[in-house]
């Protein structure tokens, strides 16, 4: 039987350290801006910004709280000793790039911080969350930690949520979490198929991969989180992703797909054999009646560069009360050419998405971040949004006071000199301090 649910995006308050330093090797943006400078305070607001946007409108939305920085664990661990003023100046002279790892604000782009399984999909009726392990980049590697100390606290009702930690940190478990991962259904409340895509296989050294740009999610890691969550028979799909998007700069496939009740807006480039991906969706969906509506963009309409540098699929598909859907975009859609005329064309076409919902995220973006990267989607029954944690649902009040927290603690402008100023690290420690209380959490960060 259906049970009625919402879809709750959380999205990643972005930290008052966020700088471009240009650390993830196959994210074009990331790397493009690297030693740029930085405006946490706007960065954070843009933010905010569409969070409140969207909660007006009637979405559900929630947030997850920046993590602490900079990370001494890391900085010390590796030999930097002394005051914490001796291990940032050490750091800088010595070792700049750790130290703008310790520093990142990449806990912003909550889309890996976990996968989510709704309790539609799962064989105990739980919300099942595997915290991401990350553990292809060093300066996101160590956000497990956090990230299942606030998921645990956040959804502390053992009677509605299952939180698993992170899966074992070698590369056979490659695991970005949810940005890899994609969920079709007739409600969000039935239940579901989970598609979880891959880019490489750590035990087939004769299966496809990328040549250019590392492939960061396994095979074996959507095998293990589906058997972690318990999900039903026929519940979950494994696609590979397309190798040469990869190397074209598509790190992850929310940055060329993404998925929203029975719909998949994806490029026809996204899938290693796109005609087999989609049957199987097609087959594992009729099995639980429902049908794949597949909304696909040719090359000659969008070329797989033009998606990847405005961000066209690294987009929130949100359900209105209508039946219709809402494409929430960077504006960075809106100033490339054949991207915008396709957009155009799109909401005019009389299909499943008949609205545009354009946002400026400038900041998140030149970092390699969109709209998609923001969020994680997490769907919920009536039962089990009451049983979590209310203290992060959006609202005028807690936008307006967040908006302040923002506006008191955070910098303006941040360049790569600044990691070495040891009053950051004392601001931001403070800053987390206050936010603690603020979203009714205390102790989320001892």
């Amino acid at each position: 039987m259906t049970q009625t649910a919402r879809e709750f995006n959380f999205d990643g308050l972005v930290g008052p350290s966020h700088n471009y330093a240009g650390l993830s090797f196959g994210n074009v943006a990331s790397f493009n801006n690297v030693k740029s400078v930085s405006n946490p305070r706007q960065a954070a607001l843009q933010g905010l910004a569409k969070m409140r946007a969207l909660a007006e409108r009637g979405f559900a939305q929630a947030l997850l709280p920046p993590q602490c920085r900079p990370n001494f664990a890391l900085l010390r661990s590796i030999g930097f000793a002394g005051s914490d003023a001796d291990v940032l100046l050490q750091a800088y002279k010595q070792a700049p790039a750790i130290l703008s790892c310790a520093y990142s604000a990449s806990p912003m782009w909550t889309a890996n911080a976990a996968t989510v399984s709704p309790s539609a999909d799962t064989a105990d009726g739980k919300v099942h969350f595997t915290v991401a392990n990350l553990n292809s980049k060093l300066h996101r590697s160590y956000e497990h930690t956090q990230t299942e100390r606030a998921l645990r606290a956040i959804f502390n009702d053992s009677r509605h949520f299952a939180v698993h930690a992170a899966l074992p940190p070698t590369p056979a478990f490659g695991d970005e979490g949810a940005a890899n991962h994609g969920r079709l259904c007739a409600a969000h409340g039935a239940r579901g198929i989970e598609m979880f895509v891959y880019g490489r296989v750590e035990f087939d050294a004769h299966a496809a991969a990328p040549k250019r740009f590392p492939a960061r999610q396994t095979l074996e890691a959507g095998r293990a989180v589906a058997r972690l969550h318990g999900l039903r028979d026929g519940g979950a799909v494994y696609l590979q992703q397309n190798p040469d998007v990869i190397d074209l700069g598509v790190f992850h496939n929310d940055v060329i797909s993404v998925a929203n009740g029975n719909v998949l807006f994806c490029h026809e480039e996204a899938f290693l054999d796109e005609k087999a991906a989609l049957a199987s969706l097609r087959g594992a969906l009729a099995a639980i009646g429902t049908e794949l509506i597949a909304v696909r963009v040719s090359s000659a309409e969008v070329s797989v560069a033009d998606a990847v540098s405005s961000y066209l699929f690294n987009s929130q598909l949100l359900s209105k009360a209508d039946g219709k859907m809402a494409l929430v975009v960077p504006q960075e859609c809106q100033e490339n050419q054949a991207v915008a005329r396709y957009l155009q064309g799109l909401i005019a076409s009389g299909g499943p998405i008949d609205e545009l919902l354009s946002f400026d995220l400038r900041q998140s973006m030149r970092n390699g971040g969109g709209p998609a990267c923001l969020r994680l989607r997490v769907a919920l029954s009536a039962e089990e949004g009451a049983a979590m944690h209310q203290g992060v649902l959006m609202n005028e009040q807690l936008h307006g006071k967040l908006s302040a927290w923002v506006e008191k603690h955070y910098r303006d402008r941040l360049e790569p000199s600044d990691l070495a100023d040891p009053s950051l690290a004392v601001e931001i420690g403070m800053a987390m301090e206050e936010l603690s209380q603020l979203l009714q959490l205390p102790g989320l960060y001892e």
